[in-house]
């Protein structure tokens, strides 16, 4: 069985998946090897990429420099794996727009601090699996109309790029 999804039914769909989950956690790879940490998700309307706030002055902002690919797993009544291209962006506007006091506390600055920065992550594709008696999902493009879905795959992946 063949079906086709416009970008807008896949960002819905993710977007549905990932509301109001508070953390997310966020993978960079370092000298080391892969790297996860917590990161707290934005109030913001999903439209197929992601933004975090962080300092200049952590581990995750010298990663990015050297390898911006990342993954960005949500964990709640649905499991959804995100990988995307990280983008160091330095927009005083967004900042505030993004920032609350709990940035405050966190980072002890202002979003006006010139080590505040922001991490937008431009999506690819997003993997994911929801909970039940059995594991669902659905293979869906975002910004491309793709064909093919097989109902018996264990779980599907919705392209973001």
């Amino acid at each position: 069985m063949s079906t086709h999804t416009t970008n807008q039914e896949a960002v819905e769909t993710v977007k549905k998946l990932i509301d109001k989950i508070e953390t997310a956690m966020l993978t960079t790879i370092s000298s080391e090897g892969l790297v996860s940490r917590p990161m707290q998700t934005q109030d913001i309307e999903f439209d197929g990429d992601l933004w975090f706030l962080t300092s200049k002055e952590t581990d995750k902002y010298q990663e990015l420099l050297k390898n911006p690919s990342v993954n960005v797993a949500y964990v709640d009544k649905s499991y959804v794996s995100i990988r995307g291209t990280a983008e160091l962006v330095e927009d005083i506007e967004r900042k505030k727009e993004l920032w609350s006091p709990r940035y405050e506390a966190y980072l002890g600055t202002t979003y006006e601090d010139p080590k505040v920065v922001l991490i937008k992550v431009n999506t690819e594709a997003a993997e994911y699996w929801e909970t039940g008696n059995t594991t669902k999902s659905v293979k869906q493009v975002l910004k491309k109309v793709v064909g093919k879905d097989d109902e018996n795959e264990i779980n599907k992946t919705v392209d973001l790029s």
